[in-house]
């Protein structure tokens, strides 16, 4: 861009806020993308279906911790004192499982019983050891709790034979789990968090940019754009369009993330609420940063565009980016995944992963956001240049080297 037109365009920005007051063009751009959008029914209905997705979720998941599965085990008169050594034992093996014993006369009655869904399973002896059968599908708590009791019980009749006892047989066989940092519990609640960190991201970078971009063919298609132009300079109609969509995920992300932490505290994972505000903090700046980028190319996108056709070709580098940074966000881990939280835009979703595992330095997350700011500036300036000079060309889909290398 040269020196003249530059200044041509300083001139013009300046002059357009003169006459129209102290408000420049940018934060009524600004205004009109987020009162259009936040007064939209389909807006206002999917943001409340997530919610209510995100509630439910959440209520389901608390439901089924507190939930106790009652399951009833047929015993045939050689198999009742197993059963009810099971039934005695399983609150021992899982608090969540109540058995209940159903003495059976025989094999004929047993079977009679799973057809009509009088028990759930019955327990009998094998030639190996002893076998649970079911009417069609598998009872998974109470097969766990019966292989751990039969186990022991059959542990024990051995070791006695033999004169021993099972915890000499079992000395030194155990095997245990230890992390460097944290418990095994705290590293599933930073491994389903930093999924849902990922997702969102996922979900409003690609909502919004669609919507975004096509929000630009439709102006340009209908040569709306052209009125506007001569209004208001087309990087201020930019500057408003990408702070409006921003401003519209921020308001989406924080409604999302306050429902998500409100719900967890009611979940028996409540004592890690506090511990997730800091990695939810620096989620946030991350998602902001990224966020903005990512909007500035899916305006190009849609200058690229001269049909609402033509937009899935021209966003088809976008759709596979966020495909990369969802994926890698989700499956990255150890050195790679480390490697990547320093990398742009990847970073805006892994950064927050690794915070959540915890173990990371002071400075790392800054230096990441820092990368991640920089290539922020660098994207918008040059998608602006991009689509100053693209949005008015309308003779056809305009390519990114047509667009660099066109005149204004």
């Amino acid at each position: 861009m040269s020196t003249d037109n530059r200044t041509h365009d300083r001139t013009h920005d300046r002059a357009h806020d003169r006459d129209t007051g102290t408000e420049p063009a940018w934060l009524l751009v600004t205004r009109r993308e987020v009162v259009s959008r936040i007064t939209d029914k389909s807006f206002m209905i999917g943001t409340v279906l997530m919610v209510v997705m995100l509630v439910g979720f959440i209520g389901f998941s608390a439901w089924q911790e507190e939930r106790t599965t009652e399951v009833t085990l047929g015993a045939t008169p050689d198999s009742v004192a197993m059963a009810a050594a099971i039934e005695e034992a399983a609150p021992d093996v899982d608090d969540k499982v109540a058995v209940t014993v159903v003495e059976l006369d025989d094999r004929a009655a047993a079977e009679t019983a799973l057809r009509e869904d009088e028990v759930d399973a019955w327990l009998h002896p094998v030639d190996d050891g002893w076998e649970l059968t079911s009417e069609s599908s598998e009872q998974e708590s109470l097969t766990e709790v019966a292989s751990a009791v039969v186990r022991q019980q059959v542990l024990s009749e051995n070791a006695a034979n033999v004169g021993t006892s099972v915890e000499d047989l079992e000395a030194g066989s155990t095997v245990s789990t230890d992390f460097l940092r944290g418990d095994a519990e705290k590293a599933a609640v930073a491994q389903a968090v930093g999924f849902v960190f990922v997702f969102l991201f996922y979900f409003a970078a690609l909502i919004f940019g669609m919507q975004l971009a096509s929000s630009v063919i439709e102006e340009k298609q209908s040569r709306i754009v052209e009125i506007i132009a001569a209004a208001i300079p087309l990087r201020q109609l930019l500057a408003g369009k990408v702070l409006g969509n921003t401003a519209l995920a921020m308001i989406q992300l924080l409604i999302y993330i306050a429902v998500g932490l409100v719900g967890l505290s009611f979940t028996s994972y409540k004592s890690y609420v506090p511990a997730l505000s800091g990695p939810t903090a620096w989620f946030i700046c991350f998602f902001l940063a990224g966020f903005i980028a990512l909007a500035c190319l899916w305006a190009v996108a849609g200058s690229l565009a001269s049909r609402t056709e033509d937009l899935q070709a021209t966003s088809t580098p976008l759709t596979m980016l966020m495909l990369v940074m969802f994926f890698g966000g989700v499956s990255l881990d150890g050195r790679s995944q480390v490697i990547a939280s320093y990398i742009p835009p990847v970073s805006a979703v892994v950064m927050p992963k690794r915070i959540l595992a915890g173990g990371v330095e002071w400075w790392e997350p800054l230096l990441a956001l820092g990368l991640l700011a920089v290539f922020a500036v660098v994207t918008v300036w040059v998608g602006e240049r991009l689509y100053r000079r693209a949005l008015l060309q309308t003779g056809g889909r305009v390519t990114l080297r047509q667009a660099w290398s066109s005149a204004e």
